[in-house]
């Protein structure tokens, strides 16, 4: 892990050498801005070997990388149903499921539904990438060094953080338009009527949007996970100058 890496004289080091900035431009002058700049730059090249703009646009790199490879991979034919990330019979409609498969003509229920939600999440995939891409973009120098330093998933996370919400907001009407185009929602109530008129069960109404939508978001998030790790501690999966660059400090 990243943090093994660093050890604890670099870690006062690098305090003292952050304390030693804040206190010199404290003195400065407010029109002495050129020089702040310059002597934050040494100090982060100082600790890291790399400079902030580097770093900035090594990790932007390195978050475009996985947000890619995770999107092409999930939205591809089968990419969920294929993957460790298949999404399954929410926990609270199995009990319906093993019922119904009772039923004349549900007997397939399990099958179907993988296969319509899955399908779905594969569909709603493919809108991820303008969201994953606003947020890479405002990524800030702070940002970027914190992550650097950070564990071997603090991209994921801090992208997690930035775009989870706004995510599962612009997915919903996806998910349920992608749901309604495999017909899960019209054979998930097929299911559930099937299910309610079966003598003496609770009458039941779960819903698949929301169960879709959050497996979907752990589906893309766990690949791009994936994808820094690799780039962090494998040197192959640097494929370019500048990840080179930014990553090679830390191995």
């Amino acid at each position: 892990m990243l943090s093994n890496v660093i050890t604890p004289m670099m870690k006062i080091l690098a305090t003292r050498l952050t304390i030693l900035t804040l206190l010199t431009i404290g003195l400065m002058p407010v029109s002495g801005n050129a020089q702040i700049d310059d002597l934050f730059n040494k100090t982060v090249k100082a600790i890291t070997g790399s400079s902030d703009g580097e770093i900035d646009l090594g990790l932007k790199q390195a978050l475009e990388f996985g947000v890619k490879e995770a999107v092409d991979k999930l939205s591809a034919d089968k990419g969920y149903f294929d993957s460790p990330y298949k999404i399954l019979v929410p926990e609270e409609a199995r009990y319906i499921v093993s019922k119904v498969k009772m039923v004349p003509g549900f007997q397939d229920v399990e099958k179907q539904l993988l296969d319509k939600m899955n399908k779905a999440a594969e569909i709603a995939a493919k809108k991820a990438t303008p969201i994953f891409v606003d947020a890479i973009t405002a990524l800030t120098i702070k940002d970027a060094m914190n992550i650097l330093m950070g564990e071997n998933d603090a991209a994921t996370r801090y992208l997690e953080t930035q775009t989870r919400t706004s995510l599962y907001t612009a997915f919903m009407p996806d998910i349920q338009a992608a749901l309604d185009e495999v017909n899960a929602r019209e054979y998930w109530k097929s299911v559930i009527t099937a299910y309610n008129n079966i003598p003496f069960v609770k009458k039941a109404n779960p819903q698949l949007d929301d169960h879709v939508n959050k497996k979907a978001l752990d589906g893309l998030f766990s690949l791009i996970e994936v994808k820094e790790e690799k780039i962090r501690t494998d040197q192959s999966q640097r494929t370019t100058d500048l990840l080179k660059n930014v990553f090679s400090k830390q191995d």
